[in-house]
């Protein structure tokens, strides 16, 4: 059975996720690759990140009148396990990538890992409806600012509940 959730996400909603659970995320999400989180936990997140979901992705983007999403495919959520603990201490409650991450913060913290297919960055790209702001643009460059982006019903699996069960791992 598939879960609708909308951000920002409780931690009620985030207790009844198990791993392996498909979820279709609607709302605002926030892309961050490696620098965004350096500069996030260094001079804070511009966005409030209390049930906030932080995508792991360098879009592709096109500038017509607006800002448009390409392509969206996740990047390797596991090189930003270093900066795990800040950002889900921060309120964070869910993160989107691929390849899982360490599984323990989620449960100290109770927030969820959703995974998104790796090679399917078209895909993630109809779940997005537009992009609402861009932080740090000028500064970071397109693959690495923070994207702002009103989703509907993007396909997920809860790949680490917040219990710390992992779809990675025989982790328990």
């Amino acid at each position: 059975m598939a879960v609708e959730l909308t951000t920002p996400l409780s931690e009620r909603e985030i207790l009844k996720l198990r791993a392996g659970d498909v979820v279709y995320l609607s709302g605002v999400i926030y892309t961050a690759r490696d620098l965004a989180h350096m500069k996030i936990i260094k001079e804070g997140a511009p966005f409030d990140p209390r049930g906030a979901v932080i995508y792991h992705s360098g879009p592709v983007v096109r500038k017509k009148e607006n800002f448009e999403i390409v392509s969206a495919g996740p990047t390797t959520s596991a090189r930003m396990n270093k900066y795990l603990d800040k950002i889900l201490d921060m309120g964070v409650k869910g993160i989107i990538g691929k390849g899982g991450m360490q599984p323990e913060p989620f449960g100290k913290y109770r927030a969820v890992y959703f995974a998104f297919t790796g090679g399917a960055g078209s895909l993630a790209a109809k779940s997005i409806r537009r992009v609402v702001e861009v932080y740090w643009l000028e500064e970071l460059g397109i693959p690495e600012a923070v994207w702002v982006l009103d989703v509907k019903d993007f396909p997920l699996i809860v790949g680490i509940d917040a219990f710390g069960n992992s779809l990675y791992s025989n982790h328990r």
